[in-house]
């Protein structure tokens, strides 16, 4: 099968797309044929270094959110069969979702939302599942609360400001001035740009931050937390240790697989309470170019690599 391999860290230069054995569906596996993956920051970040330092072997296949549909399943899978469409999260960056068949786990995949195209549908998984599990597993945000959601124009924080206003939350987003209709129109209450006032000034006493942004802003955003207040960040490992400087509490979320929760989402999805944005579209082959796109930190939403057209 087709595939893109790094056999060393670098820039995107070292994304080599080339014929690899297709994976098998082992016991409670299913393999999957890729009609799209979407691609995260967390594939870049890998294939910079961040995979060496995690203990990852090469050569390696990115990409955890794929779409498709069942190619055939293992020993014991009960819930799926050939020819389901479903989407979800790959079982591990060796059988990743760029390339034209993936391996993932069955209480990792769901059906896919009968109103979604391939495309839209592998956007979804990481992003809103990381948003979910920060803000309702870790900071349990309620109905009634006030929550600041940073860099809410990406693929993270455009899921977070409808999950969060799903959920009956007062919602404040962060973005460049352009992005500000984008964000209201995602529902959220307020919108503040960060490059036009420190937004720490413009936002006081909420009861939750999101962050997926990190480092400085992370920081910063502490400050806009009330006594007792909860920051939860998908990006920065250090918000526990940070919080307990500003006298309030933190986390820092690495985003786990659940069929479960991509249930929920799906009923928010069927009920047009969650809404997908897909700013880019590439073919596998032009992964190079995607990877650009994401590191330059302006693209709206999710970029998506077609794996089938």
């Amino acid at each position: 099968m087709k595939a893109v391999v790094i056999n060393e860290y670098g820039n995107e230069s070292v994304l080599d797309y080339t014929d690899v054995e297709r994976p098998e569906a082992k016991e409670e596996e299913v393999l999957v044929k890729v009609h799209a993956a979407a691609v995260n920051p967390a594939d870049w970040k890998i294939r910079d270094g961040a995979g060496e330092r995690f203990g990852f072997k090469l050569p390696l296949i990115l990409g955890g959110d794929i779409a498709g549909t069942v190619e055939e399943v293992g020993v014991g899978v009960k819930d799926f069969k050939k020819g389901d469409a479903v989407y979800g999260i790959t079982v591990s960056s060796l059988s990743g979702g760029y390339a034209e068949y993936a391996v993932a786990k069955p209480d990792a995949i769901a059906p896919k939302p009968e109103s979604l195209d391939f495309e839209n549908a592998a956007s979804i998984p990481i992003a809103a599942l990381t948003a979910w599990q920060a803000m309702f597993d870790l900071a349990n945000l309620s109905s009634g609360q006030r929550i600041l959601i940073t860099g809410a124009s990406g693929g993270v924080g455009s899921m977070a400001v409808q999950l969060a206003k799903a959920k009956g939350a007062f919602v404040i987003g962060t973005a460049s001035g352009r992005n500000q209709q984008f964000i209201r129109d995602l529902g959220a209450d307020e919108f503040v740009d960060y490059t036009a006032q420190p937004f720490e000034e413009a936002v006081k006493n909420v009861d939750v931050v999101f962050d997926t942004i990190g480092g400085d802003t992370c920081e910063r955003a502490f400050q806009t937390l009330k006594k007792g207040g909860f920051l939860v960040s998908a990006v920065e490992p250090q918000a526990e240790e940070k919080a307990k400087e500003f006298g309030v509490q933190g986390s820092w979320l690495f985003c786990q697989p659940s069929a479960k929760q991509l249930a929920e989402i799906n009923r928010l999805i069927e009920e047009g309470k969650l809404k997908t944005y897909v700013e880019t579209v590439l073919p596998l082959t032009d992964v190079k170019k995607a990877h650009q796109l994401s590191q330059s930190g302006r693209t709206r939403g999710k970029i998506v690599l077609q794996v089938r057209a």
